[in-house]
């Protein structure tokens, strides 16, 4: 997980990985740093994996401003809220194709279970 501080925006902020700079050990939560612009607005984000961070906040600028050409609103607070509901159903909707799985892998899911009692019971009475 990666912890946050805003910056204003700077002309030439892109979003791209910049080295931590004097980061106090109790601050640091893995010594990375990562310099991001998510909507216009730069952050500077501390994590583990620094190419991870930076393709979160990528992923997260697409998000708000795919939602950005989508409505009227210009209010950056509302377009992070509706990009976030965005990424919750995405997330909910990957969460339940993985708990509910298609027929055909609960079919091969009951054939391996029906191979393995076979060999199971094969073993017990040889054993």
């Amino acid at each position: 997980m990666a912890t946050a501080s805003k910056e204003p925006p700077t002309k030439d902020a892109a979003t791209k990985p910049v080295p931590a700079k004097d980061v106090p050990a109790a601050n640091a939560v893995s010594g990375n740093s990562v310099r991001v612009e998510i909507f216009d607005q730069v952050y500077n984000l501390r994590g583990s994996d620094a190419d991870y961070i930076l393709k979160l906040a990528e992923y997260v600028d697409a998000k708000m401003r795919a939602v950005s050409e989508q409505t009227a609103t210009v209010d950056s607070v509302r377009l992070a809220v509706l990009a976030a509901l965005n990424i919750a159903d995405e997330y909910h909707l990957l969460k339940r194709g993985v708990e509910t799985p298609s027929p055909e892998v609960r079919r091969r899911a009951v054939k391996l279970a029906s191979a393995l009692d076979e060999v199971l019971q094969d073993t017990r009475r040889t054993g």
